[in-house]
């Protein structure tokens, strides 16, 4: 098999040419996309790329929901050497002019009439804060419409249209180009563009479909948007697996059940935060998910175990934690289907592919750790980023002086080369000395009946020492009858002392930010919380 998104799709038209490989959302229905009809789809994308000059090493933008006209204007774009970077749909003015300066798009793909969304007035006022020449602007309206007018979506860099009778041919590459970048979480500062290059991005998804059990005549749901690293990489793997994409433009949670009982979906991903909303549906309204049979959760939200829990008993579906960032690609690893849970729970597994290696190091000196210990985990190998759009020297931080991706994550590796995610280097507390991971108080808080939502933060004591802070949401909300005292005891009564947090604040809701890989609560907001009222 080629390295090559044109050569996969290839490859999967000569198998089965009338397969699907995508369900677009049409209205309340979906329409079948076959292998046949995405290849064409992207042909005539080539050729309108191919006629406004894009070739290799140029930017293709690519600002649309979870269509398979996203799909097709990946495998398009790689064709002739390109690379496509993926907006949000929810991007605010400043986060597209941010990707405009780092990544410069040649032509840039914009949803038109996508749930009253105006991106082009957006769009506009973006071009505006940029030096530069603006992007051709190429309006698509997505499954259900026609063509719009494409005069509005001029910008200044002129606007044209995808004409579906035109084809052209791949340029031939070899898949050694920079084919799509990803967005990092930018915790700090604005964030970086990480590229990876197209056979990395294709056997990367072979890797993945091979762990996760993808075969034709699966439905893999796709909620998570495919701009994103998460919905991007799960996309990859449904269709180098041969399975089919149930694409969500919108995720209501009821929606998508309904979706996935219909279609009789077989896997899901996503974080926990996400995956959640869907039990809480569910349990007002059951579906029929019998055919549900694997689940890859990032946690965000700590609430895996108990969407494991839910989803082994009502549907009998194996659920798996998984790590990856955008630098790294999602799903480069999780745990194979034969690790007993809870340990299969846990952020983290082993690689997918064995060319990927990954190492814990002491995160001041850089050395080796021995399995056992924690520290800075370590990615080398296909699937490291490659380029960092428009920032050349952001990698002199990012890696070792031997070539290793540092990741920034405490992790553990054990003997058997799995990797267990601890938590950000960052959220990480030193209590009496000793480091103390968040998660391991947050999950005992997370057990008391009361208790919805967990999140701890460290913050300094007027005499300088560290103290941990605990936040937490209580099922009634700020009314319930759970006492911070009682859950500092509840805390005494199974973690050493020193691991009890020094203050528990009960409150209405968790800060939350939403990202295109899902929601996560803001912890720097909490420290700035707890720092405000930390008892001596």
């Amino acid at each position: 098999m080629t390295g090559t998104l044109t050569g996969l799709l290839d490859d999967l038209v000569a198998a089965d040419a009338g397969a699907p490989v995508a369900l677009d959302r049409v209205g309340a229905g979906f329409r079948p996309v076959t292998r046949t009809e995405l290849r064409a789809h992207a042909d005539a994308v080539r050729a309108l790329l191919a006629a406004a000059g894009v070739g290799p090493g140029d930017c293709v933008g690519v600002w649309l929901p979870n269509w398979s006209d996203a799909l097709a204007w990946q495998v398009a774009a790689s064709g002739l050497g390109a690379h496509v970077m993926g907006l949000n749909t929810r991007y605010n003015v400043e986060e597209v002019a941010h990707v405009l300066r780092r990544a410069a798009p040649r032509v840039l793909a914009v949803a038109a009439g996508f749930h009253d969304l105006d991106l082009v007035d957006r769009l506009r006022r973006a071009v505006a804060e940029v030096d530069g020449a603006a992007p051709l602007v190429v309006p698509v309206a997505g499954p259900d419409g026609a063509d719009p007018d494409p005069a509005p979506f001029d910008v200044g860099g002129g606007t044209a249209l995808v004409d579906r009778e035109a084809c052209a041919p791949p340029a031939g590459r070899d898949g050694s180009d920079l084919a799509v970048a990803f967005s990092t979480s930018g915790s700090t500062g604005l964030p970086k563009l990480a590229a990876h290059r197209e056979r990395a991005v294709v056997e990367h998804g072979i890797a993945d479909a091979r762990r996760l059990g993808i075969g034709p005549g699966d439905v893999v749901t796709l909620v998570l948007p495919l701009s994103g690293v998460f919905g991007f990489s799960t996309a990859l793997a449904t269709i180098a697996g041969g399975g089919t994409c149930l694409l969500e433009p919108v995720f209501d949670p009821p929606v998508v059940l309904a979706a996935m009982a219909e279609h009789r979906a077989t896997h899901l991903v996503g974080g926990d935060d996400m995956v959640s909303r869907l039990v809480d549906a569910w349990t007002i309204e059951p579906a029929d998910l019998t055919s549900l049979r694997w689940v890859g959760l990032a946690d965000f939200m700590g609430r895996v175990e108990e969407i494991a829990r839910w989803a082994a008993a009502e549907f009998g579906a194996l659920t798996t934690g998984v790590y990856g960032s955008s630098e790294v690609f999602a799903l480069a690893t999780s745990w194979p289907d034969d690790v007993p849970a809870p340990r299969r729970w846990t952020g983290g597994g082993t690689p997918v592919s064995a060319a990927i290696r990954v190492r814990v190091a002491d995160p001041e000196t850089g050395a080796p750790l021995p399995d056992g210990e924690q520290g800075e985990l370590l990615f080398a190998g296909p699937t490291v980023v490659d380029e960092y759009l428009g920032s050349p020297e952001a990698a002199a931080s990012a890696f070792t002086a031997d070539g290793w991706f540092r990741t920034g994550d405490l992790a553990v590796r054990h003997p058997d080369g799995a990797i267990e995610y601890v938590c950000r280097m960052g959220d990480v507390l030193r209590l009496s000395g000793f480091l103390v991971a968040p998660a391991e108080i947050e999950l005992r808080l997370a057990a008391h009946p009361a208790v919805v939502t967990a999140k701890v933060v460290g913050a300094r004591s007027p005499d300088g020492a560290p103290q941990a802070v605990g936040f937490v949401v209580l099922d009634g909300g700020v009314d319930a009858t759970a006492t911070p005292q009682e859950l500092r005891e509840w805390c005494a009564s199974a973690l050493a002392r020193f691991k009890v947090p020094s203050r528990i604040e009960i409150i209405d809701a968790m800060p939350t930010t939403s990202g295109t890989n899902g929601t996560k609560i803001r912890a720097a907001e909490l420290r700035e919380w707890a720092q405000k009222g930390v008892p001596g």
